[in-house]
């Protein structure tokens, strides 16, 4: 992960079960077409996958610009292999305070999970990477319903630690990221990391641990400002997840 001039700061995903929501698929060959969604238009690094912003196997990882009423929201990169998204970022400029539950109709990506893959699956959520809580307007939130942004998470660990640290997030970028015109905005990368044999009906990859970052530039501190979470995909870990600094989250994935 690549955010330059930044500092350490101290200190939802939801259940889709109600309406179908039309969120759209716009899978693109090269990640300039998607990259308004990144700081400084660089996309983080993930070895062997994404590297100096090429794709390194495009027939198994996939950039998708999520987008919605013809209006891109955000971008993901998705494993046709593991049927989970590597990681899903955006652009945030402001945060709306209602959430609009839905389930996506999104069956659009050749080899992605489907909504009967995820049936039986007790004791997991469909868990957001991109949470529906930080869409800035009604069709940002909306478009997070889509399966290429969703991942295997166990529930406790879901609507336990996990939405403590998204929640403590939206409050953070709403009240820090304060950009120089008097805007609020920030840039979010959220992914997930595969296990290696944990799969879910023998079909999906349970991720082994979820990761979360943030960065943007502070007009009131006069700085930029990040930090990183993440934790292990369990029924059984932390109340709440450890503010972390960015080199603490590369050392831990390897980057």
């Amino acid at each position: 992960m690549i955010f330059r001039k930044v500092e350490h700061l101290l200190p939802l995903a939801v259940l889709l079960h109600l309406s179908i929501i039309p969120t759209e698929t716009k899978v693109v060959t090269s990640v300039e077409e998607c990259n308004e969604f990144f700081l400084q238009q660089t996309p983080p690094r993930i070895p062997g996958i994404l590297e100096g912003g090429d794709i390194l196997d495009q027939n198994r990882y996939r950039m998708i610009c999520q987008t919605f009423n013809d209006i891109r929201t955000f971008v993901t990169l998705y494993d046709t292999h593991n049927k989970i998204p590597v990681f899903s970022a955006a652009k945030i400029s402001k945060i709306k305070t209602s959430i609009r539950v839905g389930v996506a109709k999104n069956i659009t990506l050749k080899n992605q999970a489907g909504n009967d893959d995820y049936k039986n699956t007790q004791g997991f959520d469909r868990g957001h990477l991109f949470p529906s809580s930080y869409g800035s307007t009604e069709s940002e939130q909306s478009s997070t319903f889509t399966l290429t942004n969703i991942v295997p998470q166990t529930d406790n660990f879901n609507q336990g630690s996990w939405n403590k640290m998204e929640i403590c997030i939206k409050c953070v970028l709403n009240e820090y990221c304060i950009n120089n015109n008097g805007n609020i905005e920030g840039f979010v990368v959220i992914g997930a990391k595969p296990s290696s044999r944990n799969i879910l009906n023998k079909k999906i990859n349970i991720p082994s641990v979820l990761w979360s970052a943030f960065c943007c530039y502070s007009h009131s501190k006069k700085k930029w400002l990040a930090s990183a979470h993440w934790g292990k995909n369990t029924a059984d870990g932390p109340k709440y997840l450890q503010t972390q600094n960015l080199k603490a989250l590369q050392r831990t994935l390897g980057v």
